[in-house]
């Protein structure tokens, strides 16, 4: 998959849920996730062997806000069209609600949110050779998905997540994108690929992005303050010299962003 070969790339995505087993209901539901281990309060779901979701319990926990910083949504890559396809209808026999369906040109995607309200992309890349201009820069937009076109392609009937599906990006709520280029770009050394009004895309290896960071809800938004729901960490996969380098620099594998949430550092399987 394209973003496969990026030297850092998005591992585990860590959420901070009030009702665990109605939560992870919803992704298996959704997706077909495995659940991979379970001690009554952390759920790890995934792919194949492959973790994706780390769901924590506290009921406890702040509903968190969306005008804050935290988790724009959380976007799951589909190893091929047909399987994005399969995925569609499913979610149409299930008659579960999609918010949002669009054409990226780099990308289709659709949209929900889980019961907690935590954003959920589904998408498939387009070739990555379809993604440059003639300046080499990455040209992406909002349009409208066609999904009868997206249907037709569906593979078998969609029963569990395919093997080799994995979160192909995460894109953030932050106060202020150019507070957010300081970190991502400066500090963790992420390429800025694109920029739209309010959001910067971000990622390595040439892929598109595995980051975006937006202030469409969140402009000004200060530090989060927890126990509150929603992100509770992100892990970065990096290749060994990538991660040694990383951490020299930074004096950590566990480094914070400007708005609290804690990024995990860790080394891709051998």
């Amino acid at each position: 998959m394209s973003t496969s070969s990026a030297p850092v790339e998005i591992g585990r995505v860590g959420l901070t849920v009030r009702d665990l087993t109605r939560t992870a209901d919803y992704y298996r539901r959704l997706l077909g996730l495995a659940t991979l281990q379970s001690d009554g309060s952390t759920m790890i779901l995934g792919a194949g062997d492959t973790p994706l979701l780390e769901l924590r319990s506290d009921p406890a926990a702040r509903q968190s806000s969306r005008r804050e910083a935290g988790l724009f949504h959380t976007a799951f890559l589909m190893p091929a069209r047909a399987d994005l396809g399969a995925w569609l209808r499913h979610v149409a026999q299930a008659q579960i609600p999609v918010t949002g369906a669009s054409d990226h040109l780099v990308s289709e995607a659709l949209y929900l949110d889980d019961p907690e309200g935590n954003g959920i992309e589904v998408y498939v890349d387009r070739p990555r050779e379809t993604w440059m201009t003639d300046d080499g820069t990455i040209r992406m937009a909002t349009e409208r998905l066609d999904i009868d076109d997206l249907l037709a392609a569906a593979g078998p009937a969609y029963v569990e997540a395919p093997e080799g599906m994995v979160i192909g990006h995460v894109h953030l709520q932050v106060g202020d994108v150019a507070q957010a280029e300081g970190f991502y770009r400066d500090r963790l050394g992420f390429e800025v690929k694109a920029h739209y009004p309010g959001a910067s895309f971000l990622s390595t290896g040439g892929y598109h992005h595995h980051l975006g960071a937006n202030v469409w809800n969140s402009r000004g938004a200060g530090v989060r303050t927890y126990p509150s729901t929603g992100l509770a960490e992100l892990e970065l996969r990096a290749d060994d010299a990538p991660y040694q380098a990383l951490v020299a620099r930074l004096g950590t594998d566990k480094p914070t962003d400007p708005w609290g949430t804690e990024i995990v550092l860790t080394r891709k399987a051998s």
